[in-house]
């Protein structure tokens, strides 16, 4: 009876441990950058580092692209489940991305810059009428940017021309190569090559640009359909990092570091720009959603502005029950 017993309390036991361990395992979900250096895109990695995702039973995988557009296509193939990109990229969704917003990430764009070269041709904005600027990718955040800015400095839509030159090295230089007059990148980007001597930030788009949605989180329509516990899970996740990093500046910048490259002053100082925008509840904004819908036909994205209510969703943000 005693070897029965034995028997049966190991067989028990071999249960429980594997129920635990099925318990335990997380869900992989796969995550797409649109470029990798932002400090918006950081709370991926903060969230990794601080035990947030486990806390929400996500293992997190990241994928870095190109631009918007690349990281559109990735949704496509079904190659990532979430994206972090720029607002006006929800263009692509009313041209047949299989997706939709369903958070906004950050709100006017804090941390972007222009960058021009460090020789003194461009001294003020007024100086950028007729120039050349970098951009990523045709319909992306950077091109928008350079879009809208030249409207607010009274050029109109193509009194700066943007060239999509792709990744970030490529556009720093063909800038240095003097093939274009300057780019669009993240300011803390402008305040590294300032203190290289290699550029400096000529202005912040933060100054013009108030009402708009800088980067929002895309979830693909066989996660909203087929998984949409991950996805208000994933949700969750990322508004409780943002209010990790508020609270604690010193180890959001430790961590951050690891993923921009960026000295510690200068990551200092880009967490001091960029948390302001970062949003609490990662709800859309009308005004914002208008502002971006309204510059889908001038850059050729869309025909005409769609019902922008199609391309996102508010219903994952409450909390996990």
């Amino acid at each position: 009876m005693c070897a029965h017993y034995r028997a049966l309390a190991a067989l028990l036991f071999a249960a429980v441990v594997a129920g635990a361990s099925a318990a335990l395992a997380a869900d992989r979900i796969r995550v797409g950058k649109s470029v990798n250096q932002p400090f918006a895109f950081a709370p991926i990695e903060i969230g990794a580092a601080e035990g947030i995702w486990a806390k929400h039973d996500l293992d997190v995988d990241v994928t870095i692209f190109a631009g918007d557009a690349k990281l559109q296509q990735g949704l496509v193939a079904n190659s990532v489940d979430f994206g972090l990109g720029s607002g006006p990229a929800m263009g692509f969704l009313a041209k047949g991305v299989p997706a939709k917003a369903v958070g906004a990430l950050a709100n006017e764009p804090l941390s972007m810059g222009l960058i021009v070269g460090a020789a003194p041709a461009i001294k003020t904005p007024q100086d950028l009428k007729g120039t050349k600027i970098g951009v990523t990718t045709a319909g992306s955040l950077s091109d928008w940017l350079a879009r809208e800015l030249s409207r607010q400095l009274g050029f109109g839509s193509g009194g700066i021309t943007p060239v999509a030159l792709g990744a970030m090295t490529t556009m720093l230089a063909a800038m240095k190569r003097g093939q274009i007059d300057g780019v669009v990148l993240s300011s803390s980007q402008g305040y590294q090559l300032e203190k290289t001597g290699d550029g400096r930030l000529l202005l912040e788009f933060g100054t013009y640009i108030k009402d708009f949605h800088t980067h929002v989180i895309y979830a693909t329509d066989d996660m909203i359909n087929n998984k949409p516990d991950q996805v208000r899970r994933f949700l969750a996740g990322w508004k409780e990092t943002i209010a990790f990093m508020a609270a604690n500046k010193a180890e959001t910048v430790r961590v951050a570091r690891q993923v921009t490259g960026l000295d510690e002053a200068i990551e200092s100082r880009e967490y001091d720009d960029v948390m302001p925008m970062m949003s609490r509840n990662l709800r859309f904004s009308a005004k914002a959603l208008d502002a971006i819908g309204n510059s889908f036909p001038e850059m050729d994205i869309l025909p005409a502005k769609p019902d922008m209510r199609m391309l996102y969703t508010e219903e994952f943000l409450d909390s996990p029950r």
